[in-house]
Parts: C-alpha cells; structure tokens; sequence
C-alpha cells in the first residue's frame, strides 16, 4: 500500500516543520515554495531525504496530495492555493496539523498587539512552577517542529490571524484574544470585518469546557461580542471597571477573581514590565496560568526572573542622560499608541517603513502631547511625514538606519526618549522587524562610543 502524499506550501519555519512531523507520522512529503529556501531549511530537508522544490510551484506534484499544509505567510488567494481548493483538496494550517498529534493542554493566545510578551511570560511562569510546558507557534519554533521533538503536558502557542485563517478543528482548552485593532488589510482585502473573523477562528470548536480570556475594554472585541454567542467560559480583563470574574486594575495593582471565590492581588513593584498595554498582558498571562492549575500564591515570586521581550520597548543604552529605546516589533499604530503612552519623558520618534493601510489618528493627541521631533525612515515616509508635520516641531526623512538614529541623537536632549516605534512593516529597508530592531541596537551601540562628549 503506498503511502498518502502531502504537500507543503513555503519552506521556511512552518513548513519545514510541518515536513518533518508529516515525515516522521508515515506520509510522503514535498516541499514546495515559490522563492529560494534559506540554506539551513534547504539542508535540512536533504538531511532528512525530503522532496522539494524553490522558486516555482510545480502544480502535478502538488495537486496530487491528499493534504496541503500551508505556510502562514501564503495567502489564500495564491494561485496555487486556489487550484488546490477548486479539486477540493484539504488545505490547512501548519498549526492545525501538529494538533492532532499531542493530546496535552493548549493555551492558545493572539491578539494584534502583545501577544508574544503575554506568550513569553505564560510560559515563563508556568515553567517557572514546575509545568512541562513547551512553547511554540508564532514565537520560537513552529509548532509542528516542536510537537516532533517533545511530547509536552502544557503548550503555549503564539498564534497570529494567518495561522488562523487554515485552521478549522483546533480547540485549544484557553483562549486568549487580547485586542483586535486594524492590521495586515492588505490581506484581507481591506475589510476589517474579514481581519476579526480570523482572530475569532481561536474559539470556532469552543464549549463549555473552553476557557476564553479577553480585554473587554477593546472596542472591537466588545462590539463583537454582542453578536456572537459563545458557550464558552468567560474571564474578562479590564482596566476600566471591577469584574465579576478575570481580572481588572483601576489604578496599578493587578486584581483577580479565582474560580473558587478567592481573590488575587498582585502590586505594581511586583511586575517590572511598564505600561497599561503591559498591564493587561500580565493579567491575561497570569489568568491563564491559574485555570490550568497553577498556585496563586507562587506567581509574585516567578514575575522576578522574567526579562521582558526582545525588540518591544526594549531598552538599549542610556547615552549623556538620554534613553534609546528599541521597539521595532510595533508594526501597526495600536502598538505605537501603547508604546507612547508608556512614557511621560519628551520623545524623539523614530518610525516608517511599509504602510499597511495605517489610520494615524489614534495616536494623534499623544504625538502632539509627547513626540518633539519625529525622525521618518523608510524608502516612502510620505503619508506619514505630512500627517505629523503640523504639529511635531521638526520632522525629517532619512532611509537608513544610521542617519536616523545619528539624527534622534542630535535632536535629543537631557532626560529624553529616543524611541523607535515605527508602526509600520520593515520590508522595505530590512529583512524583518527583528533585523530592523538588532540595526538600530548596533546604531546605538555606536554611539555610546560618544558617551561623555560635549553637547550643543
């Protein structure tokens, strides 16, 4: 009997890693991706004596599957992707996959802002209290990649709205949605409505038994809500009113309502992440934590040993008393808005990059109020310079890393920010929002080569 054949659109991460499960559970895999493949996934699939191809798509392979497995990245109107759903061939999410090949607990978070913080301290605490837990998804490894190496009791996944979009039976037991605000509209034809739908994808096989954890204070999650019936149970977040059940904070101790009529109390000294944004990942993380079983009175003491995220609100060096801070993973103006909302120093705003149909106005009123010059790097900073040229002091244009932060230095005074938020992809100058943050950190680390030099 020969072996049923699947087949894998994109080779990086998540399709490598859906390769080498699919491998290792009996299928015959092809790889297939329509760009070149980054050496290591390249030897990697030779190591393991994997089929594939690159830079085309190769439709007889491909369509003669009784499965595709597709990379978050490839939309569903690729060409490829449409010819495969017109033969009515399955095409699913690497995520979905690798789900029915572990029987573990899954917490499941996304959000359009703050999902990795909350995924990194999820884990954090619960490995921190002795969980075998493993954590993959949008973060680290690919899920599938994961579930092959290690048979964990607990994961928590980072799931992004493309990991979504293919997946139709995954049921993870804790559902987190933290926010939803307009992102990736180039994907979604535009429609925020469609964006929202793939968020909610996270609670589509839910019951009863499925905890769902929110921030009910977001305006689109609220408004959805009222049309949705969901038999889930709810724990809602909020930092604007008391909850009967989740948690809130009304001022800058966290509060939170246990499953058994007890009450949690967290203080502001006992978390080091800063901000309301922060505020709400902390309480996400920490409810999360406690409806898979974890001890109440343990958690204060694991906060302490969390180091925060790489590129968000990161700080990189303070230079003759001025602050650079590195937060390069806010691609969207949501994440701009927290960002600039965590600081009560005058602010040097570096930000640009690839527009994704960005709606400035909600961060409007904190510019004016905090931003003193704004530096714009990219290759296009149009639509943003003359959207702030009014009422930001300076606003200059620059397309390189170094020029920008050069220019943040100079514009920077005693006690400022100098703050990279760029609300907008990197594509244009970078290779990702990780090499866009590591580029500015090496600026940076330049420049305190200065440190103790005469200011103007």
């Amino acid at each position: 009997m020969s072996k049923q054949r699947i087949a894998i659109l994109g080779g990086g991460e998540s399709g490598v890693g859906a390769a080498l499960l699919a491998k290792a559970k009996g299928f015959e895999v092809f790889v297939s991706d329509g760009a070149k493949l980054q050496p290591k996934y390249e030897q990697e699939l030779q190591d393991n004596l994997i089929d594939f191809e690159a830079e085309k798509h190769t439709e007889d392979l491909i369509l003669s599957a009784v499965e595709i497995i597709k990379s978050p990245g490839i939309p569903d109107d690729a060409p490829i992707v449409k010819k495969a759903i017109e033969k009515g061939i399955s095409v699913v999410s690497e995520i979905e996959f690798a789900r029915r090949y572990t029987q573990a607990k899954i917490i499941a978070i996304t959000g359009s802002n703050g999902k990795t913080t909350t995924t990194l301290l999820t884990y954090h605490l619960l490995k921190s209290a002795g969980f075998h837990v493993g954590m993959a998804g949008n973060v680290g490894n690919s899920f599938a990649r994961e579930v092959l190496r290690t048979s964990y009791d607990y994961w928590v996944l980072e799931v992004s709205s493309f990991q979504l979009d293919n997946c139709y039976e995954f049921k993870p037991d804790v559902a987190v949605i933290l926010n939803i605000t307009p992102d990736h509209m180039d994907r979604y034809a535009y429609n925020f409505q469609n964006y929202v739908d793939a968020k909610f994808r996270i609670l589509q096989k839910g019951d009863a038994e499925q905890v769902f954890i929110y921030f009910k204070d977001d305006a689109t999650l609220s408004l959805e809500l009222k049309h949705r019936t969901l038999p889930q149970k709810h724990l809602p977040i909020s930092l604007q009113e008391a909850t009967e059940t989740g948690a809130y904070c009304l001022g800058k101790e966290l509060h939170f309502r246990l499953k058994n009529g007890l009450t949690l109390h967290i203080a502001p000294e006992d978390v080091q992440l800063k901000g309301k944004h922060n505020q709400i990942n902390v309480m996400a993380s920490v409810l999360a934590c406690l409806e898979v079983g974890a001890n109440p009175d343990n958690l204060r003491e694991y906060f302490k040993t969390f180091k925060g995220v790489e590129h968000r609100l990161e700080e990189v060096a303070v230079i003759n008393h001025i602050k650079f801070i590195n937060d390069s993973k806010a691609t969207n103006v949501d994440s701009v808005f927290y960002a600039l909302d965590s600081f009560d120093e005058k602010i040097v705003w570096i930000a640009g990059g690839v527009d994704k149909g960005n709606d400035y106005e909600k961060i409007y009123a904190l510019v004016k109020q905090k931003v003193k010059y704004l530096v714009c790097l990219g290759i296009d900073n149009d639509k943003l310079f003359n959207y702030f040229r009014e009422i930001v002091k300076i606003v200059v244009q620059t397309d390189n890393i170094k020029d920008a932060v050069e220019q943040a230095y100079e514009f920077a005074r005693d006690g400022d920010i100098v703050l990279l938020s760029p609300a907008c992809a990197s594509f244009d100058l970078f290779q990702n929002y990780e090499d866009r943050g590591n580029q500015f950190k090496k600026a940076v680390g330049k420049l305190s080569k200065l440190d103790g030099v005469k200011r103007d």
